[in-house]
C-alpha cells in the first residue's frame, strides 16, 4: 500500500509540478476533456507531461518487476538484468541497428528486444542453467563483451549517428509519446498476470533448486518466470533505453519495505517510483541542465552496488 501511494505521488508530482504547473482540478478537467479554454496548457499536459510520466511509470514497473524476479530466482542480490548482461545485450543490438543498419523507431525497439532475449539464452547456455552459481559471472563477462562491441561501433560511426546512439544508451523518457505508452500497456497487460500467477512459487525458489523441485516448483517453471522477466526488461530498454541500475535497486528496496519478504509487485512499484523521481530530478532540479533519468539512477545505483559488495551480500541464505 505504501509503495502504491509513493508511485502515485511521484506520478502526480511529475504531472502537476515543474516549469509549467497545474492545479489538480485543472489537470483532471483537461484529461477527461470536460472543457478548459487553455490550449497551451492542454498541449503541455496531454502531449508532453502525461505521456512522459506514464512512460516512466510503466517502464519503471517493467524494470522493477524483472529485477525482483532475477534476484529471487537466482538467490543473489547482484543478479539483476543490469549486472548479468541482459540490458547490455539489448543495448548492443539496438546500437547495431542504429549505427550499422541506420534503423530508427520501432526497428530499434525490436532489435533491443531480440538482443535481450538472445543474450539471456547465451548466458543460460554458457552458465549451464539458471541454477548455476556461475550465471552472474558469465553474465558480467558477456556484458563486457557487448560493451566492447558498442565501443567499437562508436569509433566507426559518424558523429551525428554516434550522438543519437549515445542519447539512447544514456536512458531517458524525454522523447516518450503515446506510442510508447500503448506498447508498454500491452506488454504489462500480457506479462504481469503471468508474474502474479507465479509469485507464490518465487519464494519457494529461494530454498534452492533441489528443495524447490521437491515442493513442485520445477526448473522449467522457474525458467518460464525468468523468460517473462527478460521480456519485461527488454520492453523497458526498447522504449526508454537501458536505465542504469533501476532493476538492480528495486528488489532490495522492496524487500526492505516488506520485512525481508520477496515481492514482485513491490519491486515493480519501487521501479516506477524511482524512475518517476529520477526523471523529475533530472528535468527540473539540477540547474538549467535537462539530465537524463539514466544518469540519476546510475549515480544512486553505483554506490548502492559498492555497499552491497562491501557488506558481503553476494548471496542470500534461504529463508
Amino acid at each position: 500500500m505504501v509503495l502504491a501511494v509513493a508511485a502515485l505521488v511521484a506520478l502526480l508530482v511529475n504531472l502537476l509540478l515543474g516549469s509549467y504547473t497545474f492545479t489538480a482540478p485543472d489537470a483532471v478537467r483537461i484529461i477527461v476533456g470536460s472543457g478548459i479554454d487553455r490550449p497551451t496548457a492542454e498541449f503541455i499536459l496531454m502531449e508532453q507531461k502525461l505521456p512522459r510520466a506514464l512512460t516512466a511509470l510503466l517502464a519503471g514497473l517493467c524494470f522493477g518487476a524483472s529485477g525482483a524476479v532475477f534476484q529471487t530466482v537466482l538467490r543473489n542480490p547482484l543478479a539483476s538484468p543490469d549486472i548479468v548482461g541482459i540490458s547490455t545485450g539489448a543495448s548492443a543490438a539496438a546500437v547495431v541497428a542504429l549505427l550499422v543498419f541506420g534503423a530508427r523507431g520501432d526497428v530499434v525497439a525490436l532489435a533491443a528486444e531480440v538482443g535481450a532475449v538472445g543474450i539471456a539464452l547465451v548466458v543460460r547456455w554458457v552458465a549451464g542453467g539458471i541454477g548455476s552459481y556461475r550465471l552472474v559471472l558469465v553474465g558480467v563477462g558477456i556484458a563486457s563483451a557487448m560493451l566492447s562491441v558498442i565501443h567499437y561501433l562508436f569509433t566507426r560511426a559518424a558523429i551525428w549517428d554516434a550522438q543519437l546512439a549515445l542519447r539512447w544508451l544514456t536512458g531517458s523518457v524525454a522523447a516518450a509519446g503515446w506510442d510508447e505508452v500503448r506498447l508498454l500497456v500491452v506488454v504489462l497487460v500480457v506479462l504481469l498476470p503471468l508474474l502474479w500467477w507465479s509469485a507464490s512459487s518465487l519464494r519457494i525458489t529461494e530454498l534452492g533448486p533441489d528443495a524447490a523441485s521437491g515442493l513442485g516448483v520445477t526448473a522449467r517453471r522457474a525458467e518460464l518466470v525468468m523468460l517473462v522477466a527478460v521480456l519485461l526488461v527488454a520492453a523497458g530498454v526498447a522504449v526508454v533505453g537501458p536505465i542504469a541500475f533501476l532493476a538492480f535497486l528495486s528488489g532490495p528496496i522492496a524487500r526492505a519495505m516488506n520485512a525481508g519478504r520477496t515481492s514482485v509487485i513491490g519491486g515493480a512499484l519501487v521501479g516506477a517510483t524511482l524512475l518517476l523521481a529520477a526523471d523529475y530530478v533530472g528535468h527540473y532540479l539540477i540547474g538549467d541542465v535537462n539530465m537524463p533519468a539514466g544518469i540519476i539512477t546510475g549515480a544512486v545505483g553505483a554506490p548502492f552496488l559498492l555497499w552491497l559488495m562491501a557488506r558481503g551480500a553476494t548471496g542470500r541464505s534461504p529463508r
